[in-house]
């Protein structure tokens, strides 16, 4: 229990770590992408907090899952936002759009994920106990203030912020892999018992939202794979912050799974759409 707490804990400040890094590689100009672009914006918003849960709900209604899994899709599908991936998916196109779309996200967490909970109430706390605005509370002090904080120290390193930026997500990126790597084998029975439909299942959500976010992405292909991977790869932070207040302790550990499982999609996904676009360069020249 006392290594669970702790590596807990080290994925949380990890995460808080995330944030502000891409607050420090952000700037005003990022949002005036998305911001100067309203369908795109409403496209990317749509399928990220609408369209995404709204699949993942039909799974839990007309699926057979178990409680734990269902529990732990419904928890991913409505934590919108990716910290993890900008520079990943800055190779395959606009680094405005991502940078946009990330902060964007992480903001909106704050209004979207306990709106959610009031919705998917009967769904996600059968003990009453989840309160959405308990919820919105840690979001924010977990989410907004490192992001605040990094966008201000971008202030005062104009010229290195983004070099620091890219430092700081490369070494606390191993930390949280780490300690979610950790996670899953103190609690590998989970993981064994896992094996089979849920392990499909969560592969299957993936596959789902990256076709949404394919789809909705718009005629652009950086931007169309940039908002297919942002879709599939949910905001594992906030996803453990209200996994840390269900009644379920095995939430944490299928979402810390679903890292495993969604990889095993995206990781594809993203080398067919960087050889499309490699085509595509190819064609222009």
């Amino acid at each position: 229990m006392e290594w669970t707490t702790s590596l807990l804990l080290g994925l949380k400040g990890s995460i808080a770590l995330l944030i502000f890094a891409v607050g420090l590689g952000s700037s005003l100009k990022d949002l005036d992408y998305l911001v100067s672009r309203p369908s795109l914006l409403l496209r990317s918003l749509l399928a990220m907090y609408v369209v995404v849960p709204l699949a993942a709900l039909a799974a839990v209604r007309f699926l057979p899952l178990p409680p734990a899994l269902a529990l732990a899709l419904l928890v991913l599908a409505i934590s919108a936002g990716a910290p993890l991936l900008p520079r990943k998916l800055m190779k395959l196109g606009n680094e405005e759009y991502v940078l946009g779309l990330v902060v964007i996200s992480s903001l909106l967490a704050i209004l979207t994920v306990p709106a959610w909970l009031v919705l998917l109430g009967p769904y996600l706390d059968r003990s009453g106990t989840l309160q959405p605005i308990a919820v919105a509370r840690v979001i924010g002090a977990s989410f907004l203030v490192p992001l605040l904080l990094g966008v201000a120290a971008r202030w005062f390193l104009p010229n290195d912020g983004a070099r620091l930026s890219d430092a700081i997500l490369r070494i606390v990126g191993l930390i949280f892999t780490i300690c979610g790597l950790g996670l899953l084998g103190i609690h590998w029975q989970v993981i064994r018992a896992a094996m089979g439909l849920p392990i499909l299942t969560l592969c299957g959500f993936t596959i789902v939202a990256l076709g949404i976010g394919h789809l909705l992405g718009g005629p652009d292909p950086a931007d169309r794979s940039a908002l297919a991977i942002s879709c599939a790869t949910r905001h594992v932070g906030v996803a453990m912050v209200v996994a840390a207040v269900t009644p379920d302790p095995r939430t944490a550990v299928l979402i810390v799974a679903y890292m495993l499982a969604s990889a095993l999609v995206i990781i594809p996904y993203m080398k067919w759409r960087g050889r499309v676009g490699l085509v595509r360069l190819q064609r222009q020249e």
